[in-house]
């Protein structure tokens, strides 16, 4: 069932975009059922200002630990404090591993090391900065974005991702760019599909899975946030993908018709 709530929804729902329209779609539950999950879903129009929404109540009030989603901010300071020149820089793991390498496997000694060399004092003020989340560090500069110390909501991820896309962010332009090129995933005639997904394991031992980004078709971004929570043994970060798929599908992409 589909309605539509007003000025009173939109109020919450600031850090995204302040929308003119939300659309609570329950009917998008089917494809979380079908993969033994649940979460939530969100989309906006950037050119209507139009919301749709599966499950409000967790998008809009419920915070996780962004996993490897951070890592698009993790790549923003990086790069602006000179930490990481572009994202072609490598560090030595077991192997030589570019920025870029890093940021599309979610290579997670990669960002660990960049946090180390950062220092907590810096992190600590783009955090703020950014007034990213809850601002929390805890005592581990090199884990606080996984084991559920920085934690954010949905709707938070979907206004970083919207300012990153419009060169909002308190960051040079060339920084915004070099985290957009990382975050672009599939481009032909029809769209180009720009994400960062994320996977970690809640305080419950459930895992938690996130994919963030835009889609464009015809020139126009549309922005996404799934949030799923699985079962220890699923494999959530297929299930989250081929959801997100589903979803999109669903609201009419992949055919340059939107």
């Amino acid at each position: 069932m589909r309605y539509f709530i007003g000025a009173i929804v939109a109020a919450f729902l600031l850090n995204a975009c302040s929308p003119n329209n939300v659309q609570v779609n329950n009917e998008l539950g089917k494809y979380f059922d079908s993969a033994g999950v649940k979460g939530s879903f969100s989309l906006f129009n950037n050119g209507t200002g139009d919301f749709v929404i599966y499950n409000l109540n967790r998008y809009k009030d419920s915070a996780y630990s962004p996993a490897g989603t951070f890592n698009i901010v993790h790549s923003l300071i990086a790069l602006e404090t000179g930490v990481v020149s572009d994202e072609n820089m490598t560090i030595q793991l077991d192997s030589a591993v570019s920025m870029e390498t890093a940021f599309k496997q979610s290579v997670v000694p990669y960002y660990q090391e960049v946090a180390r060399r950062m220092g907590k004092d810096t992190l600590q003020f783009w955090l703020d900065s950014l007034s990213y989340g809850n601002h929390q560090m805890g005592k581990s500069i090199d884990s606080f974005w996984l084991n559920n110390t920085l934690k954010l909501t949905a709707d938070e991820q979907l206004g970083l991702v919207k300012k990153l896309f419009f060169n909002q962010l308190p960051f040079q332009k060339r920084t915004h760019e070099i985290v957009r090129k990382m975050m672009l995933q599939e481009s032909n005639a029809n769209y180009q599909l720009s994400y960062k997904d994320g996977l970690t394991i809640l305080e419950n031992g459930k895992q938690l899975a996130w994919v963030a980004g835009w889609i464009e078709e015809n020139k126009h971004p549309y922005f996404f946030v799934l949030n799923l929570e699985g079962p220890s043994n699923t494999q959530m970060t297929g299930i989250s993908k081929d959801l997100l798929r589903k979803i999109l599908a669903n609201q009419g992409f992949f055919e340059g018709k939107r």
